[in-house]
Order: structure tokens, then C-alpha cells, then sequence
């Protein structure tokens, strides 16, 4: 995963994410914005990448971050910030993630940015992600952090994200241009729509 944010601050790529940022800016004046889901429809990946690059540029302007990694079964965010998987959100939901327990977040080379990696991969993830424990999280994180967002495997393959995104303030849909199929986007926007889940934006990744 390339973190052109950083890498290529300068090309219009990163100029894109930036106004991204900008743009969920303004989401947070018509409501309280602290707890966000990017997720993709049907891509593995591609809401990692968006959701690493979109961290990097809030962190560059001040906001304290927190990137969950809530894909329970193909990770990638510890691989992108260069960080260890030792231990991670389903090792902090299996010990409680209660308020007396700290979530095992990583710093990155970034001030003000802060990962919490997926952990131990469970046998079951629905259920984890389905548990009060992760509502008991998500609310911990959100008061710990400017703004806190969580990747998720893809809507329309899994139940995963759709629970994640009833739970938190925002959802940021990610489509591939040339990739996404028309079907599969109106799927997950109908998925979210199930779910009651407010949907702040649409991302359209490149295929380059």
C-alpha cells in the first residue's frame, strides 16, 4: 500500500485527499462527527488505502487520529504504518475493552497519529464486531481521539461492516473506478440505508 500522502505530497493524488479532508470538514458542522467507517462495496483493500492516506493528512493539520483496523480477516493496516500485529482490537475486545483497560494502540512517525491494528485474527468475526463490546469500544475510541476511523471488510461480501456502520457517526463509501459494478455500489448503498447508517461521502479510487 502506497501512502502517497506521504511519499507524494505534492501530486494531485494527495491534493485529492486533502480535499477530502476539507470535505468532511464541513460533513462535521451539520453533525457531530467523531467516529467514522470507511469501507469499500465489494473491493478487499481499497478502503484501507483511502482510510491510511485520509489518517496521514488529518494528522498533518493537527487532529488527533486514531485508525482502527476493524477487518477481522484481511487486515492491513499495520502494514501500511510500518507497525507491529502483536496485539490489537480483538485482544483488547477479548480481555473486555472496558473503562479500566487501555486499547494497545501504536504510535506512528506521525504526531497526533495513532493505530490500533486488528490483532489476533478470531475464528468467528461477525460476532466479535457484532458484540457489545465492540459498541463499548467504538464509544471509548471516539472520546480518545479528534476523529476515529475504522476499516472494515467489504459491505457486500460480509456482515461485519454493515454492523460497524450503525454504530458510528459516519460512513465514508469507497468504489473503484473501472472495478466497482454498478450493482455492487447500489447494494451497498442499500445496505447502508438497512443499517440507518448516515453516509458522509463516496470516494472514487483510480485504478492506477
Amino acid at each position: 500500500m502506497n501512502l502517497i500522502t506521504i511519499t507524494e505530497p505534492q501530486s494531485a493524488i494527495a491534493e485529492a485527499y486533502r480535499t477530502l479532508r476539507t470535505n468532511l470538514h464541513f460533513a462535521m458542522l451539520d453533525a457531530p462527527l467523531r467516529t467514522l467507517l470507511v469501507v469499500s462495496s465489494d473491493s478487499v483493500g481499497a478502503a484501507a488505502t483511502v482510510l491510511a492516506n485520509l489518517a496521514v493528512t488529518l494528522a498533518q493539520v493537527g487532529k488527533r487520529v486514531i485508525a482502527v483496523d476493524a477487518d477481522l480477516r484481511a487486515p492491513a493496516l499495520h502494514t501500511a504504518f510500518d507497525v507491529t500485529n502483536a496485539a490489537g482490537l480483538s485482544d483488547w475486545l477479548a480481555s473486555g475493552a472496558n473503562d479500566t483497560s487501555e486499547p494497545p494502540l501504536r504510535p506512528t512517525t506521525l504526531p497526533n497519529l495513532s493505530v490500533l491494528t486488528s490483532g489476533a485474527l478470531p475464528a468467528i468475526p461477525a460476532d466479535l464486531v457484532s458484540s457489545d463490546r465492540m459498541a463499548h469500544a467504538v464509544a471509548r475510541l471516539g472520546e480518545m481521539a479528534d476523529l476515529v476511523l475504522f476499516n472494515a471488510p467489504p459491505l457486500g461480501r460480509f456482515s461485519d461492516a454493515a454492523v460497524l456502520a450503525s454504530r458510528v457517526d459516519g460512513v465514508l463509501l469507497v468504489v473503484e473506478a473501472g472495478r466497482t459494478r454498478r450493482d455492487s455500489a447500489q447494494q451497498a448503498r442499500d445496505i447502508l440505508a438497512r443499517a440507518h447508517a448516515r453516509v458522509v461521502g463516496v470516494v472514487m479510487l483510480g485504478t492506477k
